[in-house]
């Protein structure tokens, strides 16, 4: 049956995940930001109008709130605007909106700062897991409660033992003798909403006549449970408004009936549940960056040196263009990685799953791009918020001013649902994987790549008929560069390839820099196809500035890993097929990074 269904999607979908790495995307299949309904807009704006109204101007008071209460009033307020439900079926009392459309809701409240990830937290790790594996009684129980705010959530996962290794977990829990309920017992830190939630999402590892599971189980525990006790609210670098606290178990009453899926199940919980946080957590960061940018550039225009605006200057300009070229690049690939996911959500429908089974199984397929994507949109929120703070000079500095929190509030981002560290690692685990299980054909592109770096290069001219034609070829090359290295990699070490971490980062940084790369020009080819090239223009200028990023960081890591293992033949020839898959007409990216500043500078906000 898996395997006739199997056969059906591949049928229907464009791409299966990582396969975008070795087959091309039509600009035809990819979303747009600019396409969302009116409805949808309608929903972006209602976010809006609520961080402008109740959040923007009561950032410091949250920040040094001395108890969770103002946050879960807020939580309450959004709950009244239906905010805390668009995950949530309609049948449980919320919108059961569509993967794309969520991530919008995640990108238009991800400017609130500490309400932020206090939001993101109820609606996504909160609740999703209930949404997906909780049995009918568990959802009809908490899903309206959840959906509506009258109950918040927390998730438990890390202990001070155990981040990003999760299953190592030592909280434990154990049958009591009549049998009726689980009693746990164990730490929890770093959990979000901890002083306020009314329910919490807890992994354990289930003990039973003196041996221990090997992997977790999730229990959904509500507060009113004994032996549940916590710290005072963690003191932390940023998102000071967030509560976060230590969470103790004690002999803590679990009833039976409050199991999360199987016993065993909740590693898996775990994974699944972190692959949905990290690509929504991309839509909130560029949400964040689209903020500060906007302040960036009305700074710009207010502050006055040398008798002018310093948006006048050469230096300001290109700051400004390239904060608005990396957060339009990132959008654009984290969009599309949401349309792959609804696209097979709606497959997998369509071939008889269930709703949760069809959206489980579509966002496990598409694990590798939510991880590339919340390593980008992260790093491009760091980026422009430091550039954000540099456009500030002094007053950048000042905690008067918007940049300071925006600079501590950012870094957590690089940390969240699994390090960027680790989700550059994971990505490049999965697509190995994929391909040893036959999932994924990278090793028979890869020995072509090998083959063709030692022939005579292709000369041949591009068809000017077709948009991007040149630009596509060099996205072809650095697909190429990326298989080349990974080919060379894996033959070079096999199975210890894992315990060459340097190497797989900047393995990882290839493959995710090709991807932004090649979603940016998807993108400005469809809005050429929808409304012309004249219009787009500046857009274009953005996808060709990106592109010729793209080929000097691909350049780079690529260079770095071959000299990480490759020696003499070998090196030379890999180095010049880095050199060959790196190439790129010149362009004048002062000009065109200058045309950008200047249409924002314009504007007096984020353009695009």
């Amino acid at each position: 049956m898996d395997k006739i269904m199997a056969t059906e999607i591949g049928k229907k979908s464009s791409l299966k995940g990582g396969e975008f790495l070795i087959k091309e995307t039509e600009a035809s299949q990819v979303f747009l930001p600019e396409e969302f309904t009116e409805e949808q807009q309608m929903i972006a704006e209602t976010c809006r109008d609520f961080l402008r109204t109740e959040i923007w101007p009561r950032l410091d008071e949250i920040d040094h709130a001395k108890s969770p209460e103002l946050i879960a009033s807020l939580m309450d307020k959004a709950g009244e605007l239906g905010l805390l439900g668009t995950a949530v079926p309609e049948e449980y009392g919320g919108f059961g909106m569509n993967f794309n459309t969520s991530m919008l809701v995640a990108e238009t409240t991800g400017p609130g700062n500490s309400f932020s990830v206090a939001l993101s937290a109820h609606t996504g790790i909160g609740t999703l897991p209930i949404v997906y594996y909780g049995n009918e009684e568990q959802k009809a129980r908490y899903l309206p409660k959840l959906a509506t705010g009258e109950w918040k959530a927390a998730y438990c996962l890390t202990e001070p033992d155990s981040g990003s290794d999760a299953n190592s977990g030592k909280t434990k829990a154990r049958l009591s003798d009549d049998g009726k309920y689980y009693l746990l017992n164990g730490q929890k830190m770093w959990i979000t909403n901890g002083g306020f939630a009314d329910l919490f999402i807890v992994f354990a590892k289930i003990e039973e006549n003196g041996s221990t599971d090997k992997n977790l189980t999730a229990f959904l525990v509500e507060k009113s449970y004994s032996g549940i006790s916590m710290n005072e609210p963690e003191h932390k670098m940023g998102i000071k408004g967030s509560d976060t606290r230590q969470i103790f178990f004690n002999d803590c009453q679990v009833p039976v009936e409050n199991l999360l899926s199987e016993r065993g199940n909740g590693f898996k919980i775990a994974v699944n549940i972190l692959n949905i946080g990290r690509i929504k957590l991309a839509a909130a960061t560029l949400g964040g960056a689209k903020k500060v940018a906007e302040q960036a550039i009305q700074y710009a225009n207010e502050r006055k040196q040398f008798g002018t605006a310093i948006a006048n200057f050469g230096a300001i300009k290109y700051k400004l263009a390239e904060m608005a070229i990396r957060i339009f690049a990132s959008e654009s690939a984290a969009y599309r990685a949401g349309q792959n996911i609804d696209d097979l959500i709606d497959d997998y429908k369509n071939a008889g799953l269930g709703d949760s089974e069809a959206k489980l199984k579509a966002l496990e397929e598409f694990a590798i791009e939510c991880a590339m994507m919340k390593v980008h949109s992260s790093e491009v929120l760091d980026y422009v918020v430091d550039e954000g703070v540099q456009v500030y000079g002094g007053m950048g500095f000042s905690a008067d001013a918007p940049m300071d929190r925006a600079y501590r509030d950012s870094r957590i981002n690089r940390i969240f649902e699994g390090t960027n560290e680790i989700n550059r690692l994971l990505t490049v685990d999965m697509l190995l994987k994929r391909a040893l299980k036959g999932q994924l054909d990278l090793m028979g592109p890869a020995m072509a790549v090998a083959k063709e770096i030692m022939s005579i290069p292709d000369f041949g001219a591009s068809d000017d008929e077709v948009p991007f034609a040149a630009e596509k070829k060099v996205i072809k090359n650095l697909k190429k560069a990326v298989l080349m290295v990974a080919g060379a990699a894996v033959q070079k070490f096999m199975m210890k390839l894992s315990e060459e971490q340097e190497i797989i980062l900047d393995l990882a940084d290839m493959v995710i820099e090709t991807y932004v790369a090649e979603s940016v020009l998807l993108r400005v080819e469809k809005l050429m196809g929808i409304q012309g090239e004249a219009a787009v223009a500046l857009q274009k200028d953005i996808a060709l500035v990106y592109l010729h990023e793209a080929v000097e960081r691909v350049g780079t890591a690529g260079r770095s890993a071959i000299t990480s293992f490759a020696e003499g033949d070998e090196l030379r020839v890999m180095l010049m097929g880095i050199k060959r898959f790196t190439k790129i007409e010149p362009l004048n990216l002062k000009n065109a990074r200058r045309r950008i500043a200047e249409a924002l500078i314009e504007q007096n906000s984020y353009a695009f």
